[in-house]
């Protein structure tokens, strides 16, 4: 490299530093509220919500813009709130109550996973104690994971994308410095997201009286955590193996396996229900309080879209999967013929760019490491893991993330080609 290449993206990681540390300082105020708000779980939504994203999103009711040549929405929708996004440009084709604050159940994970996933090497291990255990709501959703056994890191994403176990949730968490600390890197991690309805109480999505997200935000988080390798292939992975006890058999002791599935049933599929055409992920979540909650990505005609539906009121066996079903039915009929009614924001104090994409040769970045320095950029990545589908949503434009600075650099456009290619387990 050149030394004015390297000047210029000495430059650039101390101006956009600069920015966001000012940005960050102007928003600290409203991160701040959102974290002290005493949120009840209302039966309607406020008259006016937030206008994060565009003032259509802030009102209550569903927000369309229909036209000439645009389908109808489905009248069967029952979910007290929902969004339809496009991937790659953040454009919100059609929203439901978008920022209407409800408890996110598991959904809440891409949070955690997004906030984390950078900082435990895929091969860290950690043996499990009783601490990490402890605070495990009943009830909860599990692996199982064991006390007294070694895990890797790997193992226990596996164990919260797949099977949305709680337990290993706080195991990561307790690898983090626990769960006081995971719930506060988690809400500062919002805070850069701009996901400003969104508060978090427990780490892994379990009912709390006040913690709550709301469709927009989940939408928001989703598209964050599709920019991680590591992410994209959890969310993507349908079965894989799972170490189990360890068990002394004739004096030698043995370590055992099993399988765990994902219960993303748009992904994996049910008895009265097929895999959606072209999913890719990303998280599903069902609690008490929050009903059913699922936020998914997948492609269809290399069109992208999001889709995030909480909380049907009607309650009939995946319930949640085929409304979301529908809503990407309609986002692909309609994309492209629909006027937007908002779009999803950047993080705070990133910069966008529409330019071309950038050599594969300029570098990668992954979940789980630090991305180059300031000329890296994301390529195209195969294929990821030998359990399940592994499917590389590969973003091919020019995404930069200083995690040290904190600095993002997000294009405007996320091409995630070849969602549709699913690879299942034998």
């Amino acid at each position: 490299m050149s030394p004015s290449k390297k000047t210029g993206g000495r430059r650039l990681a101390v101006a956009s530093a600069t920015v966001l540390s000012l940005s960050l300082v102007a928003s600290a105020t409203a991160f701040a509220d959102a974290r002290s708000l005493d949120v009840p779980h209302s039966a309607t939504p406020p008259a006016g919500m937030s206008a994060v994203g565009g003032e259509l999103l802030g009102r209550p009711g569903t927000q369309v813009k229909l036209g000439d040549g645009v389908p109808v929405l489905p009248k069967d929708i029952t979910a007290r709130s929902w969004i339809i996004a496009d991937a790659e440009s953040g454009d919100v084709l059609a929203a439901h109550n978008a920022h209407w604050r409800l408890p996110p159940a598991s959904t809440l994970k891409m949070l955690f996973a997004d906030t984390l996933l950078p900082k435990f090497p895929r091969d860290e291990t950690h043996k499990v104690t009783a601490a990490d255990l402890a605070d495990v709501g009943d009830g909860s959703s599990v692996v199982p994971i064991s006390k007294g056994e070694t895990y890797t890191a790997h193992d226990l994403w596996l164990g919260v994308f797949l099977r949305s176990g709680n337990d290993a949730v706080h195991v990561l968490s307790s690898m983090n410095g626990g769960v006081e600390q995971t719930v506060e890197d988690m809400q500062e991690h919002a805070g850069r997201l701009q996901a400003l309805d969104t508060r978090v109480v427990s780490p892994d999505g379990y009912d709390a009286p006040t913690q709550v997200s709301s469709a927009y935000d989940l939408t928001l988080i989703a598209r964050s955590g599709m920019q991680k390798k590591d992410f994209r292939e959890y969310c993507s992975t349908v079965q894989a193996t799972i170490p189990g006890r360890t068990e002394v058999k004739k004096g030698k002791k043995t370590r055992g396996s099993f399988e765990i599935r994902n219960t993303n049933r748009l992904l994996s599929g049910d008895s009265d229900l097929s895999p959606y055409r072209g999913i890719a992920g990303v998280k599903n979540g069902n609690t008490t309080n929050a009903g059913a909650t699922f936020t998914g990505v997948a492609e269809r005609d290399g069109r992208k879209l999001l889709v995030t539906v909480m909380n049907p009121e009607k309650k009939d066996h995946n319930q949640v999967y085929r409304e979301a079903a529908e809503l990407f039915d309609w986002g692909f009929g309609a994309a492209g013929k629909v006027e937007p009614v908002g779009e999803l924001v950047p993080p705070q104090g990133a910069r966008t760019s529409a330019g071309p994409s950038p050599s594969p040769a300029e570098g990668t970045g992954t979940a789980g490491e630090s991305p180059a320095p300031a000329e890296a950029a994301a390529a195209p990545v195969k294929n990821g893991g030998s359990t399940g589908v592994g499917m590389a949503l590969a973003l091919s434009g020019a995404v930069l993330v200083l995690v040290a600075a904190g600095v993002f650099l997000v294009n405007r456009r996320w091409p995630l080609p070849d969602l549709a290619r699913r690879r299942t387990r034998p």
